[in-house]
């Protein structure tokens, strides 16, 4: 017996050491599962993110090129209202899903931003469907649109803990002196 109780400090330590690290490897990997979990969210985040925009830059990219047959923007490639409309169409039921994806996995400030820059397009849409030829409005509405999309861009970096971005705001060359 004194055997025995002359090994058990040694048996405790061996027991404390195998609990200690037990307990470190088990708060070791709870920690990295939490932290993959976030990145993946993340991922999926960025992912939600970038197709809303990819989405929504489809309606504008068609509201460019009638607004170019209508004579209000300078866009190379004008289409008319008539050829627009079921591109129009198809580009507001692909940003349907995009748009519940994002209401479902973005930051309340994100969706906010969004709903500024959709509430931008679809005045830009209303526009050219009433058949309007004023670039200078038009000008206006391009102006509030390229603000939506800067905000959501500004609000996504932020959510996703981004360094901030372009503001996608260049000056295009006009003519042969540029």
């Amino acid at each position: 017996m004194s055997s025995f109780v002359q090994q058990l400090p040694t048996l405790l330590g061996v027991v404390i050491g195998a609990l200690g690290s037990y307990l470190a490897l088990a708060r070791s990997d709870r920690e990295r599962f939490r932290r993959e979990r976030g990145e993946r969210w993340e991922e999926r985040r960025l992912a939600v993110y970038a197709e809303y925009a990819r989405t929504l830059k489809k309606s504008v990219t068609l509201t460019y090129r009638v607004a170019a047959h209508l004579g209000n923007d300078p866009h190379p490639h004008p289409l008319s209202l008539e050829e627009a409309e079921p591109l129009l169409a198809q580009a507001a039921e692909a940003r349907d899903p995009s748009g519940e994806a994002l209401l479902m996995l973005g930051s309340r400030e994100v969706v906010e931003r969004a709903r500024t820059w959709v509430t931008a397009v679809l005045e830009m849409e209303r526009f050219l469907r009433s058949g309007t030829r004023d670039p200078r409005a038009w000008q206006a509405l391009l102006e509030g649109q390229r603000a939506g999309r800067e905000g959501y861009y500004a609000a996504v970096r932020d959510d996703l803990g981004l360094p901030p971005g372009h503001s996608a705001r260049w000056r295009l060359p006009t003519g042969p002196d540029d």
